[in-house]
């Protein structure tokens, strides 16, 4: 595809400095936990913008970074050493463009936003996160999970195209156009961008998305058909009432489901839930989630619940509503989005299964949930997976899991700064010890498929937390690494765009 016209903003770009009303905003979006103190940031509002703005900074060799929604899990943009913020916030566009023939979405635009466009202009989506306040610029690059994944796959997956501000070995910057075109001389940077992760290769002012194999002139037949409307529920144990034989069934049971029910074709691909377990001080033991099928969802929903709560003994609640796609998108049940990210203070570190967590592992769980040494809001949650994700071959895109059914986490947050310490120190030594059996990481294995780069933990490159001997850039991206480390030295020679967890140069 050749270079594409941009579409032209009167705004911006705009330079704000410490001085300016206009930088606290700026520098504080996303997590509370790190705070950057960049020269300035350009706030930008087209792709010609970016270019200057990559420019200037490469000229006066300034470290760069690049912010969209701001919600990174790291200080990949908060770094002390970034001098220049570059934030697309404003380039929010999400439009069909006819010259393509797919939609396209520009890199500040919001999760929330595209989905209303989308489904309000054309009747479609894509199967991309739960939060709808996540960006869309370092969301799909990481490849893009959530609720309708199991249906339809990744948001990566139906990415045709997208175009990058990059720098070249003089140190010029240009924008690329790059798709999944074979015939495409840029499509290595594609594919790159199907899940190698942000702040790699370049700062991506556009995606376009349209669906392998649709044809036709017709946007509404490009990307997947939103559900005609969502049976949310929600189901609740007391935890005073789990003992651990209890709670081991649970988790057990839940596990279980996931490695009966991940094929892509059978109908509990429509179902998409997540379990969390606080700790016991905190409340109850919640599974959550939504059904997408139609006349069958009440009955797959019953058959999910029986089979979680099999054996368990315990009463639970349960509540369920039915709503529209848009308003679930727009304000996703209570424990279907997560951590408020937008303000939160706290540390989140991911893992992909292909078989259900060990009886060792729900132990150790057990013991870090009802311990009451120290009050910390610990969580461990898990999420299905599969169905769709895993019909995809793992060298085809950069996102090499798939062969996963379960996706997990284990997070905590804190508000006093003097809990950060102990909080800190409890969410690793859980996951450390929930991993012990393959140096503390999720090494791919019996049980085990690697992390999702969507949720970077820099624990995963410190020998400290990680003693498996793989490292970090393997849990990540399997075999998919060389090729991602020559799409870096081809796009990205004079490694501009870097942080704690970006792919290295092949010489490094």
């Amino acid at each position: 595809m050749a270079e594409h016209t941009q579409r032209r903003s009167s705004a911006g770009p705009a330079t704000v400095g410490p001085d300016d009303p206009r930088y606290s905003d700026l520098v504080g979006r996303g997590s509370k936990r790190f705070a950057g103190k960049p020269d300035y940031v350009r706030v930008v509002c087209s792709s010609e913008q970016v270019v200057q703005a990559v420019q200037d900074a490469v000229r006066e060799q300034l470290r760069v970074a690049v912010r969209s929604g701001g919600h990174c899990l790291e200080a990949f943009v908060a770094d002390p050493a970034v001098r220049v913020v570059i934030d697309t916030s404003l380039m929010t566009g999400v439009y069909y463009d006819p010259e393509v023939g797919a939609f396209a979405v520009e890199a500040g635009a919001r999760l929330g936003e595209v989905y209303r466009k989308l489904f309000l202009g054309w009747g479609v989506t894509i199967p991309a996160g739960v939060s709808p306040n996540v960006g869309v610029g370092g969301h799909v690059v990481g490849g893009g999970f959530g609720f309708l994944c199991r249906q339809h796959g990744l948001a990566a997956d139906h990415l045709y195209g997208v175009e990058v501000v990059v720098v070249d070995e003089t140190g010029t910057a240009r924008r690329v156009v790059a798709t999944r075109e074979p015939s495409d001389p840029n499509r290595d940077l594609w594919w790159a961008h199907t899940g190698g992760g942000g702040g790699n290769f370049g700062i991506v002012t556009r995606y376009w998305f349209r669906s392998p194999g649709a044809e036709g002139i017709d946007p509404a037949g490009l990307l997947p058909k939103a559900p005609d409307w969502v049976l949310t529920f929600k189901t609740a144990w007391n935890w005073p009432e789990i003992d651990e034989r209890a709670f081991t069934r649970l988790v057990r049971n839940y596990g279980d489901w996931g490695e009966r029910n991940s094929e892509p074709d059978a109908p509990s691909a429509q179902l998409y839930s997540t379990l969390v377990l606080g700790r016991r001080q905190h409340g109850p033991l919640e599974i959550s989630g939504l059904v997408t099928a139609g006349a069958q969802a009440d009955w797959l929903l019953e058959e999910h619940l029986a089979a979680v709560n099999e054996g368990v003994g315990v009463p639970h609640t349960r509540d369920t509503e039915r709503k529209s796609w848009l308003a679930h998108a727009l304000d996703p049940a209570p424990g279907l989005a997560g951590i408020n990210l937008e303000h939160a203070i706290f540390k989140l570190k991911d893992a992909l299964l292909h078989k259900r967590f060990t009886d060792r592992q729900i132990e150790v769980a057990y013991h870090y949930l009802t311990r009451t040494d120290h009050d910390v809001g610990l969580m461990w949650g898990m999420a299905t997976y599969g169905g769709r994700i895993n019909t995809v071959a793992p060298d085809a895109t950069a996102s090499a899991q798939r062969d996963s059914i379960l996706t997990t986490s284990v997070s905590a947050g804190w508000e006093d700064p003097q809990d950060q310490a102990p909080t800190m120190s409890w969410v690793r030594q859980f996951y450390r010890d929930l991993f012990a059996d393959t140096g503390g990481v999720p090494v791919p294995g019996e049980v085990s498929s690697g992390a999702l780069i969507n949720h970077p933990d820099v624990d995963l490159a410190d020998p400290q937390w990680n003693t498996s001997g793989v490292p970090w850039h393997t849990l990540y991206y399997k075999d998919n690494y060389p090729r991602l480390q020559q799409v870096k030295a081809r796009w990205d020679p004079r490694n501009v765009f870097h942080h704690a967890l970006s792919i290295r140069p092949e010489t490094a």
